[in-house]
């Protein structure tokens, strides 16, 4: 008996997804017994027994530990005594996290095959976010983050116009921060940053502007033309004032003089 199953020996899979775990066997010309194929959990500590998941035996499958433990597991094929004995599990979750055995018996043959598989979650969509003013020669960063997803995570930003990114540009693919300290009209446009890790990727965009620094003559120039107009109303406010005053001392003297 001979399990001629190849491939990785460590297997990773996003939360969700559907994997088969696979194990074809090949018996020997000797192997004259009846097909016994058993799928078990492998338990890390070596003192405690193994958790058995799946059998097929006698031209009967058969399920272990009850409907909790063994919900989704099912062999690959129809039947198992043709020479794949392959293990599907459907709906993974991160309690699926483990290490697999298949034993295949044909009496006086037996072989096995263990496979690791680890079950991770797929990042979620990053939010994309602005820091620092958007003016010309000025420093700005945009940054973007994944609010799930199992480490390590890995970020990655682009422009959509797919134009060079900005030499003076440098970029976090652990933080997700990309920095631009020396902004131009050049480098305005849409940017879009990737998230992945080993199971899926995701990605947002954000719009970078870049603003001209204001006039400054023109605002030097406003705040002379604004300050000489605010003396001006104090001054028509001072004669208005002074006018009512002095009218005000002209009626009374007028008054006093009639009495």
């Amino acid at each position: 008996m001979k399990v001629t199953s190849t491939g990785p020996q460590t297997i990773q899979r996003a939360e969700g997804d559907s994997v088969t775990l696979g194990c074809s066997y090949m018996p020997s010309f000797l192997d004259t017994g009846e097909i016994d194929i058993e799928w078990s959990v492998l338990s890390p500590d070596t003192t405690k027994k193994d958790q058995m998941l799946l059998s097929y035996t006698g031209g009967t499958e058969y399920h272990h530990g009850g409907p909790r433990v063994t919900e989704g597991f099912s062999f690959a094929a129809g039947d198992p005594s043709k020479g794949d004995a392959s293990l599907s599990i459907a709906q993974l979750s991160r309690n699926h996290t483990s290490t697999y055995q298949c034993k295949v018996k044909k009496s006086p043959g037996v072989d096995t095959r263990k496979v690791s598989l680890v079950v991770k979650v797929k990042p979620s969509v990053p939010r994309c976010w602005l820091e620092g003013g958007e003016l010309v020669g000025g420093a700005v960063s945009l940054h973007c983050e994944s609010s799930e997803g199992s480490t390590p995570l890995t970020y990655k930003w682009r422009r959509e116009s797919k134009d060079p990114m900005p030499a003076a540009a440098t970029q976090d693919g652990s933080t997700g921060e990309l920095r631009i300290s020396n902004h131009t009209q050049s480098f305005a446009g849409i940017y879009l940053c990737e998230v992945n890790n080993a199971v899926g990727a995701e990605r947002c965009r954000i719009s970078l502007r870049a603003n001209k620094h204001p006039n400054r003559s023109a605002v030097i120039g406003g705040n002379v033309v604004g300050s000489l107009l605010l003396v001006f109303i104090l001054l028509v406010f001072a004669g208005v004032l002074y006018w009512k005053l002095e009218d005000r001392r002209h009626h009374d003297r007028e008054f006093s003089n009639e009495i």
